[in-house]
């Protein structure tokens, strides 16, 4: 691939994927382990075929995601579905393939959801999230655990809910969810996580109720800064932090991780447009945006980014930005990079998760292609 090669593009690193599945497989050789891949961070179909291959199960958000995890093979029974929005066509759809589990996020979606399977004469298996508030130290943006948030049902609520669930017609209660939030890098807040479900476990049995299967969701992030250093997350430590808490008799703990998985394993190929000389700033215009990576503008997120072309050229200080008219298409600022000339090629490291799933048409521009690294380097 050269100067001359169509850009954007996101590269693939299948070989990294499947090392990654590899220790994620290792870390969590437990029997009442069950690991669900978390789809909304990449749908793409050769990152489907290397999850299902990998044995995983899937975390769905939308009809459209449960129905590509059908078209990619995965069983039913092995798909949850999650999100505060269900509509009565996805809740139909999902009753009608019999997936694994609903995640419901609230009361009336409990009571939609009995209001379907009764209508369908089935019965919705379903686990009630709960909202633990739990701090989880990430960008508020994708902080979920707290109160305030809009995802799960308040501890206040909760045996009001559980009780109404055990009581509707059509549903199956089995379990309890949790997901505190996304790109969590230090282990306490899944220890504290453990301790609250060990609490509301044992408050509930006093009272005669028991769960199948405690779900804690995922979180788990990678290292931006570092992708080279440090391309598989420590899922070791990751697992070894629920390690207090205290799974009843033929209890399941299940697990949705997503970003963990692919981050790393994708990478957003980029070619240098212009080089625009400021009078306090260089901006390396490139051909990416955030129409293809929408990281950066949405959190202020950092992503590692190379420069291919000139890896020995002298040093400078650059502001990488994108062609979309938004003053936030910006990759980079004062980023030191070797020169930058037109024509080079720049990699943005980190972009396998939340990069290919989230790209738009805004400007009314093409949705760019994927391929495998061998590919390119090829």
């Amino acid at each position: 691939m050269n100067s001359n090669s169509k850009t954007p593009v996101y590269l693939y690193d299948l070989e990294l994927l499947r090392n990654t599945l590899n220790a994620l497989t290792d870390a969590s050789a437990n029997p009442s382990y069950r690991v669900h891949y978390a789809m909304k961070a990449n749908a793409n179909p050769m990152i489907l075929a290397q999850i299902k291959e990998a044995g995983l199960g899937v975390d769905t958000v939308s009809g459209g995601e449960i129905r590509r995890a059908i078209e990619a093979g995965f069983a039913p029974k092995s798909i949850v579905f999650a999100g505060v929005g269900k509509t009565d066509e996805e809740i139909q759809y999902a009753l009608s393939i019999g997936i694994g589990c609903f995640n419901v996020e609230s009361l009336p979606e409990l009571i939609n959801i009995s209001e379907i399977a009764s209508q369908l004469g089935v019965v919705a298996p379903i686990a009630l999230r709960v909202n633990p508030n739990i701090d989880a130290h990430t960008h508020h943006y994708i902080t979920t655990g707290l109160s305030e948030n809009k995802f799960g049902i308040d501890l206040r609520q909760l045996d009001a809910v559980v009780d109404k669930a055990r009581e509707l017609p059509g549903i199956d209660l089995q379990g309890l969810h949790f997901h505190i939030g996304s790109q969590v890098t230090i282990a306490e807040p899944f220890r504290i996580l453990s301790q609250r479900i060990n609490e509301l476990q044992t408050s509930f049995e006093k009272r005669g109720v028991t769960f199948r299967s405690i779900n804690v969701g995922g979180g788990l992030g990678i290292d931006y800064d570092n992708p080279q250093v440090n391309p598989i997350p420590d899922f070791k430590s990751y697992f070894d932090a629920f390690s207090e808490l205290q799974l009843r008799e033929g209890q399941e703990l299940h697990f949705e991780l997503g970003r963990a998985i692919v981050g790393q394993c994708g990478t957003l190929l980029t070619k240098v447009l212009y080089v625009k000389e400021g009078v306090d700033k260089t901006f390396a215009i490139v051909d990416a945006g955030m129409t293809e990576l929408i990281r950066p503008a949405l959190y202020g997120a950092l992503h590692h980014i190379v420069n291919l072309s000139n890896p020995q050229g002298a040093e400078r200080l650059y502001d990488v930005v994108g062609p979309i008219c938004e003053s936030s298409d910006t990759f980079a600022t004062d980023l030191t990079l070797p020169e930058v000339r037109r024509g080079d090629l720049l990699r943005i490291f980190s972009a396998g998760a939340y990069g290919e799933t989230m790209a738009s048409q805004y400007n009314s521009r093409q949705l760019p292609s994927s391929i495998r690294l061998s590919e390119f380097e090829g």
